[in-house]
């Protein structure tokens, strides 16, 4: 019962740390968008029917029962159709009603379907400007305002991680590979001697200085290597030396350390002996310095979250370049027989289990599961960054792509003495919208799904 319930509350913590982080991305579009006089209608976190809202100003704040993401409504977001025309209104003027009718009727007739999509668009965005405000829309801001209100969503999103990887890094530490023990001699399998004769040679590590606590940096020319990366090193270099370089005690280290070639016993993928016919196991002849692995806890500088959220961002980015690939690895996966990547894509779905299975699983320390929790929210924030910097609508990243062609057009324009053609009309990319939505759509449905038949298991 006790792992159930923690099961649980790992699922609760993490869709608690999603909704705020979704409340902060769209109040990082609110605040400037108020700061730059732009009307805004509603501030809303979630989708679907409304389960509270309150209204302050002329913005109605709200929380909807789909806690998936969130949007604010701001005036304007599609200028109109003809440069220099008066923004349709909705309101109590019958006449800006009727033209908006005639508009909406007209593109219906000339372009058929597509063209009615856009008019569409068009009205609903005229529809949120009251008589009176047809000033404070967002069409009419200057370029540099609208990417700040754009951009300052995805920016939260960054600012939430780093503090988050902040915190992992100077409050909890990280694993750090150390040096965990120190042989004294070298024992030469199958001998199976836990103590040192006078006969057994100095093992190589304890020869050169190495101690336990010492956190390795780097070896040879590997920075930051794995154990298994040092490892295949030693003992493919017997004879050679190799520099290990530690910090002990806060000071760096270079130790020489030279691999002696010695008898060691062969394990399999599993890490058990491998025996020969006889029973007996089978040995190889590889370098060796005596020295076992340890991962301790190692505090950082807060202001080492800024490498580490430069490489998540990179990591995601990575991802959205070769998404369509690995969709594919995941229809196979869910579809077939072949494993799923655990370093591919992941829905709501498998985020949930994995902060339930981690919180749930007994023996780990509550310190490595509450990190683990603000890591994975950490990530999420990344995550939501790279996706919305997408440059397609009617994501942030559209509506910024589409700023900065502007900004390009009309200087174009200005260098050639050409008139100023006005707004770009993104109105014109809503079937586009409708396309990446879809697509978005069945994205989502294929991860929920392959979360569920095969989810990604933890290392």
């Amino acid at each position: 019962m006790e792992t159930v319930l923690l099961y649980i509350v790992g699922i609760v913590i993490v869709v608690i740390g999603v909704a705020i982080s979704i409340g902060l991305h769209e109040i990082g579009h609110l605040v400037p968008a108020k700061l730059f006089k732009v009307r805004v209608g509603q501030y809303m976190i979630g989708f679907g029917p409304t389960l509270f809202s309150r209204t302050k100003g002329e913005t109605e704040y709200g929380v909807k029962a789909i806690p998936l993401g969130g949007y604010i409504s701001m005036a304007g977001m599609y200028p109109p159709a003809r440069a220099g025309e008066r923004p349709l209104t909705s309101g109590t003027d019958a006449f800006p009603a009727e033209r908006e009718y005639e508009a909406e009727e007209s593109g219906r007739k000339r372009g058929g379907f597509l063209k009615a999509m856009v008019q569409d668009a068009r009205t609903a965005s005229a529809d949120a400007i009251p008589v009176g405000a047809e000033d404070r829309v967002f069409y009419k801001l200057p370029i540099w305002k609208r990417i700040i209100i754009m951009f300052g969503g995805p920016f939260m999103n960054l600012v939430i991680a780093f503090v988050l990887f902040g915190i992992i890094l100077s409050g909890f530490g990280v694993q750090t590979l150390s040096v965990g023990s120190v042989s004294q001699c070298v024992v030469a399998a199958p001998s199976t001697r836990t103590s040192c004769e006078p006969t057994d040679p100095i093992a190589p590590a304890a020869a050169a200085g190495l101690k336990p606590g010492d956190q390795i940096v780097k070896v040879g020319s590997l920075d930051a290597p794995t154990w298994e990366q040092v490892t295949a090193l030693i003992r493919k270099s017997s004879g050679k030396p190799l520099d290990f370089t530690v910090i002990r005690n806060g000071e760096t280290k270079t130790l020489a350390v030279t691999p002696l070639r010695t008898s060691r016993e062969t394990v399999d993928s599993a890490g058990k002996v491998v025996k020969d016919s006889a029973g007996n196991p089978v040995t190889v002849k590889v370098g060796f310095i005596g020295v076992a692995p340890s991962y301790p806890l190692v505090k950082q500088p807060f202001g080492n979250a800024l490498p580490t959220l430069g490489n998540n961002i990179g990591h995601d980015f990575q991802i959205i370049g070769t998404l369509p690939q690995r969709l594919v690895q995941v229809a196979q996966a869910a579809f077939g027989t072949e494993a799923r990547d655990p370093n591919g894509p992941v829905g709501v779905v498998g985020v949930g289990r994995l902060a339930g299975e981690v919180t749930a699983t007994q023996g780990v320390p509550w310190v490595d599961r509450i990190s683990f929790l603000l890591g994975l929210i950490a990530s999420l924030n990344v995550a939501l960054f790279a996706f919305n910097m997408i440059p397609l609508l009617p994501l942030d990243g559209g509506h910024i792509i589409g700023a900065i062609w502007e900004g390009l057009r009309k200087t174009f324009n200005k260098i050639f003495h050409r008139a100023d053609p006005g707004p770009v009309d993104i109105a014109r990319l809503v079937p586009l919208t409708y396309v990446v939505v879809i697509v978005l759509g069945g994205m989502s449905l294929l991860l929920v799904y392959a979360d569920i038949v095969k989810p990604i298991q933890l290392q």
